[in-house]
């Protein structure tokens, strides 16, 4: 379980001048709320919140934020009222726990005929602040980690929102390492034996194709040394979830998928994002329909990177993502690396119609 002495290390990591006595206030209040609750796994409920936090402090949150996420239940579980939080917290935390509260009643009072992608839009409307959403999306990822204790009817409902409202709306927000967790634990769930069967599979082709992998990488960082591009170059297995996406989609056996490992290429300046791909295209060609500028035209949830598939060593297709250090912590956190919460005070008006203007275009988003 997590403490919540490492929460308030990991905020001070990049908040090193966080006033971290109202998280400590917020832990003392959900512990005592919370005291004589268990989850299903055995666990104090405690240790939820705690979790909720945690996932917020990897998007770096600030301290109202990360005290919403230790206090996101108590409404709802423990009879708080909203004045009362906005009493010992102020109006910002409490109006977060209020926002999230209302989320979560959208999905639980839907009728099955509402469409999924509608549910999407409703929550991303009606949050306005959205840190309500990523609160809600934290939430949602531990109850999926933990999803294996519920009864099977429970998990499969579970899983299938999931899948079909939470994850698409952390992709929308951008944030890919968060979308693919859910789909991968909501895959797990929906399709087991397909799921364990995949797992094992990558598993036996992962340990024959590291050489391979390693020649791949190899080649990329010498070419681009003697382009004189400072370069890290990543691998990367696909997650589960857009392997099986793809070998039903082009009716394909996993050993006959190539790419099932993308590589990821890490610059300084948005020159050397388009000095890099002139430099990969002049020794692998690129396939035609393949190659993509997001940098010059950013996807709404601000993701930013060039994109390319080309034919590698032995004939077979590479995908490559090239992008600044800049761009990559955008499209490992989306919108949450780009509107920073100060802590002395709420948005600005200006700040606040940006958001809502901007939430207003994602809801309409669409790929």
């Amino acid at each position: 379980m997590v403490r919540i002495n490492e929460i308030i290390d990991r905020l001070l990591s990049y908040e090193p001048k966080a006033e971290t006595e109202l998280i400590q206030k917020a832990y003392i209040w959900s512990a005592r709320l919370h005291r004589n609750q268990l989850r299903l796994s055995g666990l104090p409920y405690l240790s939820h919140p705690l979790e909720v936090a945690w996932t917020r402090t990897e998007l770096k949150a600030n301290e109202p934020t990360i005290a919403a996420g230790l206090l996101h239940d108590t409404i709802e579980d423990c009879e708080v009222q909203k004045e009362e939080l906005a009493r010992e917290f102020g109006d910002e935390v409490a109006n977060l726990v209020d926002g999230v509260t209302r989320v979560g009643k959208i999905s639980k009072a839907s009728k099955p005929e509402i469409q999924a992608e509608y549910l999407g839009k409703m929550i991303l409307a009606m949050a306005k602040d959205i840190r309500v959403v990523l609160i809600k999306l934290a939430d949602r990822l531990h109850n999926m980690r933990t999803l294996a204790y519920l009864p099977e009817p429970k998990q499969i409902e579970t899983a299938e929102e999931t899948m079909e409202i939470y994850a698409p709306i952390a992709h929308r927000l951008g944030i890919y390492w968060l979308k693919t967790e859910l789909e991968d634990l909501s895959f797990k769930f929906l399709k087991p034996e397909i799921y364990n069967r995949l797992v094992e599979e990558v598993a036996r082709i992962a340990s024959r194709r590291q050489e391979y992998i390693a020649r791949v990488q190899s080649i990329l960082k010498e070419k681009l040394a003697q382009a004189e591009i400072d370069a890290e170059v990543q691998g990367r297995l696909k997650h589960y979830y857009s392997i099986y996406q793809k070998m039903e989609q082009e009716k394909l056996s996993l050993e006959e998928i190539t790419d099932i490992y993308g590589f990821r290429i890490l610059v300084k300046t948005i020159r050397e994002c388009y000095e890099a791909l002139y430099v990969i295209h002049s020794f692998w060609a690129p396939v035609p329909g393949k190659i993509k500028d997001y940098i010059a035209l950013p996807k709404p949830n601000l993701y930013q990177s060039l994109h390319t598939t080309v034919i590698g060593p032995e004939g077979e297709r590479i995908e490559i993502q090239i992008r600044t250090w800049e761009m990559h912590k955008v499209a490992e956190q989306g919108i949450a690396a780009h509107w920073r919460y100060k802590k002395e005070a709420s948005l600005g008006q200006d700040e606040a119609d940006e958001q809502f203007d901007w939430l207003r275009r994602l809801v309409e988003f669409k790929e």
